[in-house]
């Protein structure tokens, strides 16, 4: 019997998935049966190069998470998923060698070290002789039916928005297979596949639940499926996007959707089409529109990547512009544990290291404190964020760092957030930061955002010796943004 080989990357999932739904639909005229595979390459849990983990304690619990949902999906729709730890160069073509492999599936992704994997699995299927179906990467706009091509992709996001909004449309999501030809049941142990709990690097001990999570996140299409339900219909929050999106407390104040969408778990194509079904059903607004003109950016940060390719990932970034950062290991640990003295950025970053995800507004503010206070190397940031993150997407992850520190693409010169206008104007009463920080719970509003410039009488009436209880601010704010945005301006100049 024929088999039509599914590689599963970063799309776990059975909806919206154009290499299974070929790989199906080809099996069944051939008479053959599809075979869905995932690698677990090691290479992608290594260490960064400032030797943090990959893949943290967090991404861990989810990838296996989704990993297992998808084999129950695939389970109930009669097929399998086959595990494999190895190099996909390496493992696919054992594969076609010791198997009836008619063709193979699967998803483009554009990031340097995956495009490099990809062209490599290509170039060793082609000399097998085996047709090879490439789909284009899981974007929310098809990459190609953009009105450029990649080189002439726009370098500020405001130009590239206008040009694919007016021009052409999302394609509609596809549906899952409604039967996936199934292969023989002792396939699996004639080709060597493992089950999940065999893989080494996904069992790690699973992080402990911090009570302050104000969201459990559980990996997989079914937990996906259900965040989109819960959070457009039966909450009805799509109608307020625009206003609560950057609320850092509370677990709807935005639509949480990028940790699914980072693993491939809920398609960019299906939220799309459950915003248009709102908008003909309860309301189209501006809130409706402001959350497809998030995944826009989603798409951006891919197109750019594709484009620049390392240069996301270096020093210099997008401007390959040199800049004197520091790698100030003491200062750098005090900002990840959030022990910086600055009530938004410690919070943010506790939250981050207990749940494995924070807000946009805070990921802003922390990388910019990072870049422009510390003077810190941006890429340690980026590295730790991809290590901690649930929702990690290289493109997006660098991207975003790109434009914080200054290095990027849609860059405005010395680009600085004032932390303590920024927690005036998204935590005013201080809910966030004593949610997150309990020894701020007895302090004043007035004081909240300002604990060093308490009185030690107040220090002591509210529970909070600064230097004891809570540090002392780790640099002054504005002479710190001061001196680097000196050097900043010396560099570019």
């Amino acid at each position: 019997m024929p088999h039509h080989l599914v590689w599963f990357r970063n799309d776990l999932r059975l909806h919206d998935h154009p290499p299974l739904v070929q790989a199906c639909r080809d099996a069944q005229r051939e008479g053959g049966s599809v075979l869905p595979i995932y690698v677990l390459d090691p290479r992608s849990f290594a260490k960064t190069s400032f030797g943090f983990d990959r893949v943290g304690p967090h991404r861990i619990r989810f990838l296996r998470q989704a990993l297992h949902d998808l084999s129950e999906n695939l389970d109930a729709a009669g097929s399998r998923l086959h595990l494999f730890v190895g190099h996909p160069e390496r493992l696919l073509p054992k594969l076609i060698e010791s198997l009836d492999v008619a063709a193979v599936y699967f998803h483009r992704e554009i990031a340097p070290e995956e495009n490099s994997i990809q062209e490599r699995v290509g170039e060793a299927i082609s000399a097998a002789d085996v047709p090879l179906h490439i789909a284009s990467p899981c974007t929310l706009y098809a990459i190609d039916d953009l009105p450029f091509p990649i080189d002439d992709i726009p370098e500020v996001f405001s130009k590239f928005r206008r040009k694919v909004e007016n021009r052409i449309v999302p394609p509609r999501p596809l549906d899952e297979p409604n039967a996936i030809p199934a292969a023989n049941d002792e396939l699996s142990s004639r080709i060597g596949s493992v089950e999940i709990d065999q893989i080494p690097q996904l069992q790690i001990p699973e992080p402990r639940h911090d009570e302050r999570a104000v969201m459990r996140y559980v990996g997989g299409e079914t937990a996906g499926l259900q965040r989109i339900e819960t959070y457009i219909w039966q909450l009805d929050q799509l109608r307020h996007y625009k206003q609560t999106r950057n609320g850092m407390l509370r677990a709807d104040d935005s639509s949480k959707f990028s940790p699914w969408l980072a693993t491939g778990c809920i398609s960019a194509r299906r939220i799309h089409q459950e915003v248009c079904r709102y908008e003909q059903q309860r309301v189209k607004n501006e809130s409706t529109y402001w959350l497809v003109f998030e995944l826009l950016w989603r798409d951006y940060f891919a197109c750019i990547t594709a484009k620049h390719g390392a240069h996301v990932f270096q020093t210099g970034g997008l401007r390959q512009q040199t800049l004197p950062w520091r790698e100030h290991w003491a200062e750098f640990d005090r900002w990840r544990l959030g022990q910086t003295g600055y009530p938004l950025i410690d919070a943010n970053l506790q939250e981050l290291s207990a749940t494995g995800f924070m807000s946009n507004r805070g990921r802003q503010n922390v990388a910019s404190f990072l870049t422009k206070n510390l003077g810190i190397d941006w890429r340690m940031g980026a590295e730790w964020f991809e290590s901690m993150l649930i929702d990690y997407d290289p493109c997006s992850n660098y991207g975003n760092w790109n434009y914080a520190a200054g290095v990027g693409n849609d860059a405005r010169g010395f680009r600085w957030f004032n932390t303590l206008k920024q927690s005036a104007d998204y935590d005013p009463n201080g809910d966030y930061v004593r949610h997150w920080l309990p020894v701020l719970a007895k302090v004043p509003n007035s004081h909240v955002h300002r604990p060093w410039e308490m009185s030690r009488d107040q220090q002591q009436q509210f529970n909070c010796m600064i230097g004891v209880d809570y540090p002392n601010p780790i640099v002054d704010l504005f002479a710190s943004a001061k001196h680097n945005e000196t050097l900043y301006r010396a560099a570019v100049e």
